[in-house]
């Protein structure tokens, strides 16, 4: 492979990160050329020696969502991090993404739960005591408040939960990235 094929197929995989880290990442990888040339090597021992630029790109890509997701813990990082860790492998994906679909629709659900639960909460306290409720006004507005806790705290470790399943996403990517690293780099001859 050329320097301009392996710096084509990289720039492709890249697409879709900041310009700026992906021309930085492309800069980098043009001195690891200039080096290798500069040694004596041809371009298709440095391309051979940098690896599948395609592979490269995709491992770039979800290390970068994974720092974002350490900067910046909101949905969005949250799901740019997923999503890169999800893009590492196919198979991955055939395994991951429907547990990952199925377990993220179970937290939406909770969180439409929880919603539900706030509004029926502020529907008893607003309209509670005017509807003569066994216990009085007063039972009306605690229950009302206590609906409202409730959904408040359903929220909570729904989202405690949701940091710790983009963690434990976060975690499997490192271990994925650990085990295939020694694949990927040159082997001595």
């Amino acid at each position: 492979m050329t320097r301009a094929e392996f710096m084509s197929r990289l720039k492709t995989g890249l697409v879709g990160m900041p310009t700026s880290a992906a021309a930085d990442i492309l800069n980098d990888y043009e001195s690891h050329f200039e080096d290798g040339l500069a040694e004596g090597r041809s371009e298709s021992e440095v391309a051979e020696a940098l690896g599948d630029p395609d592979r490269l790109a995709r491992e770039l890509k979800a290390e970068a969502g994974i720092r974002r997701w350490h900067q910046e813990q909101n949905p969005s990082s949250a799901t740019a991090a997923i999503l890169a860790v999800l893009g590492l492998g196919a198979l991955d994906i055939l395994f991951l993404l429907p547990l990952l679909m199925s377990v993220i629709g179970v937290i939406l659900g909770g969180y439409a739960a929880a919603l539900g639960f706030f509004a029926a909460g502020l529907g008893i306290m607003v309209a509670g005591p005017f509807a003569s409720p066994p216990g009085g006004a007063f039972a009306a507005i605690l229950a009302g408040l206590g609906f409202m806790a409730a959904s408040v705290t359903i929220a909570a470790i729904l989202t405690v939960f949701s940091i710790w399943l983009v963690n434990g996403v976060v975690w499997f990517a490192r271990l994925h990235y650990r085990l295939l690293k020694p694949a990927l780099e040159p082997q001595a001859s």
